[in-house]
């Protein structure tokens, strides 16, 4: 029986580094290719060593297929292609193709240029990396080779993301990467077909998060920012370059502008000019209001939002600054949350999910001591002990405890800002996720991308439909499919709804699928019914029920030697599945009328049924001597069939 095996790399019972490896058919799919943000080692990066033992992806891999540009779906993407060795294609929609070199070298500059890590890739690695890149665009079935094809589709979550339809013969499976069911202030709605697929792989980030309002939560988010500023403080909300910071970034434009406030607003250098670029470039992906309103006024040109130079950070006075990356783990971000942490007025908003390891993560779950690496110059120690002063912008000083081995500063923060989480994020939560299980109508789930006590929670939800798996990383799922045997068949057969002996419906477009009744039932979600068609014929006979029901079975029995017929006891007879029956009128004991009733499903019965109705007529009123009758009985029996 076919197959279908699917190996997390990452993101198994685990957020972070997404990696999952798909064989389907014979062929076999990398779904993103991500690292894992919470690693400064090679913990980082997903074991390639399941995929082959001689270390070359080249020839077991079809293709590689990226979701979207965060780095924790593409970030391992140079190591797996120029250090592990992969040559062959690797697809992704037009604004990851475009963004994600860039995140890549940002994220390179910071672990190799400014911590001095070896085992990374260069910058000429990404360059050859992204040569190899096939554009995909949505809703176009692209063939990978004679046999495997896939098919892109609006996934929402950030530009440019997209959820993929893999189909090898007859088994397909679909891949969510990141996405999000609700329509925000510059993107859309995820979308998916009702293609019905063998598996649906899902995120499942909040696997037991039911949001509330879009309206309630942005209110709470304005209120939190208004009053840290009115109090003096500094207000940091660490955002990934594209994304929250465009939803984030329009809802304090329009309520500084509304206010009449003057705080300052800034983003990180260069990232807002990025930005509009971007989402000029690729206006199309944006949602309809955006799309409408684009030719009139650019809702990406901010008038109260200006661009961040790191000396702002120590200036007086409250500001509210966007800095990048989203999860503290790095960059401007984290350097500005050093600064700040130390003053009890200022603030850190968290719109995001942040991921087990990051300085966003520990902070969220309350951890007020954090032990931070630095670099140092100093050569001519091994270790000490060392109290440094950092100056904040209001004059107040935190204390650092430092220790310094091999160059490396291992600093202790003391954190008395306020921290605030607030679920800005471009996930679906579990009601978005049941939604697309709704949608596309898996035949089996698997959840990815999420913590495994939530999953496990989700898991058994989805159970009370569905066959559903969450496999940890390194943990194969296997999945046993419907073998289908191709059948070449004429159009005028097809036709020929007589001539079937199952069913014909059209399966997504225009494409014909014969099935049996029973699975076209179970796949259309119907009960089945049977409908039978009875003939009423009046006749007349001074002899009772029983008797007349006799003489019928009698006579048929004689007449109709190749057919099954039988007595039964209810005071029915049965020719095959043809019901005789006879009952007499109320006011006329003589008045009889003459029941014969076959099913829809056997329609050929009908003209038989006719036959043997007017052979009885004829029987019983020869037998009587009254022709006339007969004559006029015929005709109601055409009348009625």
């Amino acid at each position: 029986m076919p197959e279908i095996k699917v190996t997390p790399l990452g993101a198994g019972q685990d957020v972070g580094r997404s990696c999952i490896l798909v064989s389907i058919g014979g062929k076999n799919i990398m779904l993103d290719c991500g690292m894992h943000m919470g690693y400064n080692d090679d913990r980082r990066f997903p074991d390639f060593s399941y995929v082959t033992q001689n270390g070359r992806l080249t020839d077991f891999l079809d293709c590689v297929i990226i979701s979207h540009f965060h780095l924790d779906h593409c970030g391992a993407l140079p190591y797996m292609s120029e250090m592990v060795g992969y040559d062959g294609p690797i697809y992704m929609t037009h604004p990851t193709k475009a963004i994600c070199p860039i995140l890549l070298e940002d994220f390179r500059k910071i672990t190799v240029d400014k911590k001095g890590e070896t085992n990374f890739f260069t910058s000429q690695m990404i360059k050859d990396c992204m040569k190899k890149v096939v554009p995909l665009n949505l809703h176009q079935t692209v063939q990978v080779d004679d046999e495997l094809e896939i098919k892109a589709y609006y996934a929402g979550h950030v530009l440019g993301a997209a959820m993929v339809y893999i189909k090898v013969g007859s088994e397909s499976v679909v891949y969510t990467g990141d996405y999000n069911m609700t329509p925000d202030r510059h993107l859309g709605a995820a979308w998916i077909d009702k293609c019905r697929p063998d598996i649906l792989i899902s995120e499942s980030t909040y696997a037991t998060t039911i949001r509330d309002s879009k309206r309630c939560r942005e209110r709470d988010f304005l209120k939190k920012v208004h009053e840290s500023i009115e109090r003096g403080g500094k207000v940091l909300i660490p955002v990934f370059a594209l994304g929250r910071a465009q939803e984030l970034c329009i809802l304090l434009e329009t309520f500084w502008e509304r206010m009449n406030l003057k705080a300052p607003i800034y983003f990180s250098t260069g990232m807002t000019e990025k930005a509009n670029h971007y989402y000029k470039l690729f206006i199309t992906w944006t949602n309809q209001k955006i799309r409408k309103t684009f030719v009139q006024r650019n809702m990406f040109e901010f008038k109260h939002i200006k661009a961040f130079d790191r000396s702002y950070a120590d200036n007086p006075g409250p500001m509210v600054v966007f800095a990048t990356p989203g999860m503290l783990h790095a960059g401007q971000s984290l350097q500005i949350f050093k600064k700040w942490a130390g003053n009890e007025k200022n603030m850190v908003i968290m719109p995001g999910y942040c991921v087990q390891g990051t300085i966003g993560h520990k902070i969220l779950n309350g951890q007020r001591k954090l032990e931070m690496e630095g670099r140092a110059t100093v050569r001519t120690f091994t270790r000490f002990i060392l109290l440094l002063q950092f100056s904040n912008s209001r004059g107040s000083h935190s204390t650092v405890c430092s220790k310094l081995i091999n160059n490396v500063f291992l600093l202790q923060l003391d954190v008395k800002l306020q921290v605030e989480y607030m679920s800005f994020s471009a996930h679906a939560d579990a009601k978005g996720i049941m939604q697309l299980i709704r949608m596309a109508e898996p035949r089996n789930m698997l959840l990815v991308h999420g913590e495994a006590a939530k999953m496990e929670f989700l898991k058994g939800k989805i159970e009370q439909e569905f066959n559903c798996y969450m496999p940890a990383n390194g943990e194969t799922v296997t999945v046993k499919t419907n073998p289908s045997v191709p059948v070449d068949m004429s159009v005028n057969l097809l036709k020929r709804e007589m001539a079937l002996g199952g069913t014909a419906h059209l399966h997504r477009t225009f494409l014909l699928k014969l099935v049996s009744s029973e699975q076209a039932l179970k796949e259309l979600g119907l009960n089945e019914h049977q409908l039978r068609f009875t003939c009423r014929v009046p006749l007349q006979d001074p002899h009772s029920d029983s008797e007349t029901l006799h003489r019928i079975y009698t006579h048929l029995k004689s007449l109709l030697k190749g057919y099954t017929i039988q007595h039964l006891p209810d005071g029915t007879v049965m020719v095959e599945s043809i019901v005789v029956k006879v009952s007499s009128s109320a006011e006329d004991a003589n008045a009889k009328i003459l029941l014969l009733s076959w099913s829809y499903q056997v329609p050929e019965h009908q003209p038989f049924t006719i036959t043997i109705s007017f052979d009885l007529l004829c029987f019983i009123s020869v037998k009587q001597h009254k022709k006339k009758k007969v004559d006029s009985c015929m005709k109601k029996v055409q009348k009625v069939s």
